[in-house]
């Protein structure tokens, strides 16, 4: 059962009662993925403003999941499903009313100017009330930097406000994003919408990713997407770390789990139980990164994916934090990940990051709303998201990929010993009106570490249920 006994205790039939009565949040078990689950658990509502360049990569993607599909009486949307293969049904506004949907998804590609937004306003309208429980709505767009004309930069600009009113809007535990795809990144599409479209996104809402062009994706095996990589997680004893550990193997990876000495029997029992390996060091010292660097490329032959999870707090108010509250907080949690990340990515011939390889970094909504009493924090994980920024073009060069995951309000051991009224109000500072789950950063993570996800970098995405902090 969920440490959220307010949560459990509404969906009972008396507390139903009571939510209604008294105007109560009204928080939806969230459906999270389990091996064999299809992707889209529904019908998929494929629509697109006319002119749109992604109709045929969403019909070949839904086609590859096996999803049951419907498209609007629209000759070119209809003419993309029935090349991909994908037998769609057809949607009319008049046929709303009686069908579910486990997915909307439109492409807005083809707004180039304002006045085309009302594209939105007539697919969504009729649909969205018709979203099922724990359903999905992604839009799908241009990145507004890669717009060709100034009128086109503003209509796309303004899929972002829409997409994260909507999920404001929507029911039932059902979330929304918005996934800008730079022209000549078509077919980097499916990993992000396999992601978005699945139950793995359970805690993922109003977001905004970017998809640009890379090189050609692999083929994989969708069940095991990381068969045969070697995964480093730092911090991977306990809590986020460990579940972060288990999804990774549970992709296929060799995890590499990475801990301070005085964890070292928690470090082992997480990593022994998936068949991984064990490091212990503390990531501070002068040396760390080198030994962590040299014992990857000697036990492992490099690294493919990395994930910085480490991380510490230190909470006083900025009047009355130490220096050392500072500095720890600062080196553990930003200086050590750059450092770490120098070491393994040094000199092209002799990098321990593999070509083609994945790190993922930890941020948290605090660098990107602040947070009282955690000025050394914030300005750590705001460096994370920083961090990212600048490496992205630098990976990108040896085909590798940099993003990071902010959580918000996840259920941990750290978060069950907050005051009581706190920890309430960041369950319910949300849209979806409750806290996330470890499992639903490491989701998240397994996303970007895919090798499908070669067109996902520079990314810092939030799993925080649309936290209404830093919105």
């Amino acid at each position: 059962m969920s440490a959220d006994r307010y949560t459990n205790l509404i969906n009972t039939p008396i507390g139903r009662i009571i939510q209604k009565q008294v105007g109560l949040p009204a928080p939806v078990p969230l459906k999270r993925f389990s091996p064999g689950d299809p992707v889209v658990d529904g019908r998929v509502l494929l629509g697109g403003a006319p002119g749109g360049r992604l109709a045929s990569a969403l019909a070949k993607t839904v086609a590859e999941i096996g999803a049951e599909a419907s498209t609007p009486l629209r000759e070119d949307l209809r003419a993309a499903a029935a090349e991909a293969g994908l037998d769609a049904g057809p949607w009319t506004p008049a046929a709303a009313e009686t069908q579910r949907y486990g997915a909307l998804v439109f492409d807005a590609t083809g707004i180039t100017e304002p006045g085309q937004l009302d594209e939105l306003h007539a697919f969504f309208k009729p649909t969205v009330r018709r979203v099922q429980r724990c359903g999905r709505l992604v839009v799908l767009g241009t990145s507004p930097a890669q717009a060709r004309t100034p009128a086109e930069q503003i209509a796309q600009r303004a899929l972002e406000g829409f997409t994260r009113a909507a999920a404001k809007e929507l029911k039932a535990g059902a979330t929304a994003q918005l996934v800008y795809v730079a022209p000549g990144a078509e077919d980097q599409l499916a990993s992000t919408l396999r992601f978005l479209l699945s139950s793995k996104s359970a805690y993922v809402d109003g977001q905004v990713i970017h998809v640009g062009p890379a090189g050609a994706v692999p083929a994989l095996d969708w069940e095991q997407p990381l068969a045969g990589k070697v995964a480093l997680v730092t911090g991977a004893s306990r809590g986020i770390g460990a579940a972060i550990a288990a999804t990774l193997a549970r992709d296929g990876a060799h995890v590499v789990g990475l801990d301070v000495p005085a964890l070292e029997s928690d470090l082992n029992a997480v990593v022994g139980a998936l068949g991984g390996s064990s490091l212990t060091a503390d990531i501070t010292a002068d040396d760390a990164p080198d030994q962590i660097a040299a014992s990857l490329k000697r036990e492992h032959g490099g690294v493919d994916v990395v994930v910085h999870n480490a991380g510490i707090t230190r909470d006083k108010t900025l009047g009355r934090m130490d220096e050392e509250r500072w500095n720890s907080v600062i080196q553990v949690n930003l200086a050590a990940v750059q450092r770490i990340t120098d070491a393994l990515i040094a000199g092209r011939r002799r990098a321990v990051l593999n070509e083609g390889g994945r790190i993922v970094c930890v941020a948290s909504i605090a660098g990107i709303a602040g947070n009282f009493g955690q000025t050394n924090y914030a300005t750590s994980k705001a460096g994370v998201i920083g961090l990212v920024d600048a490496y992205a073009p630098l990976l990108a060069q040896r085909g590798a990929t940099i993003n990071a995951v902010a959580p918000g309000f996840i259920e941990t051991q750290m978060t069950a010993k907050i005051p009581f009224a706190t920890r309430e109000a960041g369950r319910r500072m949300n849209s979806l009106s409750q806290g996330g789950l470890p499992v639903d950063v490491a989701e998240a993570i397994a996303y970007f570490a895919s090798p499908a996800s070669t067109g996902v970098t520079g990314n810092t995405v939030r799993v925080c249920g649309q936290s209404l902090l830093g919105a």
